[in-house]
């Protein structure tokens, strides 16, 4: 059976790799070494143009931590307008658009800035074209992983990206698995980083997450359709 499995990708390359493995969705994203910020506009438009799977966007402003001052925030808001705005024409005649931002912020205190996220999901839902919305691993720099997951679910995040509260999702395992418990169906778990062909099943089998996320790549450093397929149990 098809496993989810959502590729981190960084390039429209990359994003086709992702597609012809198998692949359930694309996060795009760029400088993927400092946990990614968002792509160029061209970039996404050309991803657009090249896949049909649907493509979700890391809308994340800067690299660094995920304490954010107003300035960034607006500047957040509007990179998510564009995403909801944008339609590219693909070469089988339809129409692409972005199917969901993957966005976080916390306060100084490092809780879920709820008042910013609140304002993110909020523009995200609104109109004729509202985009899924996920949390990203922000999640796994917060005080507090439990009450971090309350306030995510409260503000209406479809899912929550996370290695566990850890670096990797092989670190993170046992709260992974208390995280799928404890969002009993109320937001979908995607388990990101580290997660790699040789672990995917086990971890499946310990933390009952059914969704991952992974950059598939092979031995040149990009996403690898044979890799993508072998993870997503092709």
């Amino acid at each position: 059976m098809k496993r989810f499995l959502e590729c981190c990708c960084t390039s429209p390359f990359e994003a086709v790799q992702a597609q012809e493995g198998g692949a359930s969705r694309v996060e795009l994203c760029e400088d993927l070494p400092s946990g990614g910020v968002m792509p160029r506009k061209e970039v996404l438009e050309e991803t657009l143009k090249a896949v049909s799977i649907p493509v979700n966007v890391l809308v994340r402003p800067r690299r660094g931590g995920f304490v954010y001052t107003e300035d960034e925030i607006l500047e957040t808001l509007g990179l998510i307008r564009m995403c909801k705005d944008m339609r590219v024409a693909a070469p089988d005649g339809s129409t692409r658009r972005v199917n969901g931002v993957v966005v976080g912020a916390l306060d100084g205190s490092l809780r879920v800035d709820k008042a910013s996220i609140g304002r993110m999901v909020a523009l995200a839902r609104a109109g004729d074209h509202p985009l899924s919305v996920t949390f990203h691993r922000a999640f796994d720099e917060c005080l507090d992983p439990l009450e971090a997951l309350e306030d995510i679910i409260a503000l209406g995040c479809d899912t929550l990206l996370t290695a566990g509260h850890a670096a990797s999702v092989n670190e993170g395992k046992e709260m992974l698995r208390t995280l799928v418990r404890k969002a009993a169906g109320r937001i979908a778990v995607l388990a990101g980083s580290g997660v790699r062909p040789s672990n995917i099943a086990g971890l499946e089998k310990y933390t009952g997450v059914t969704l991952f996320h992974s950059s598939a790549h092979g031995p040149d450093g990009r996403t690898c359709s044979a890799v993508v397929s072998e993870m997503a149990g092709r």
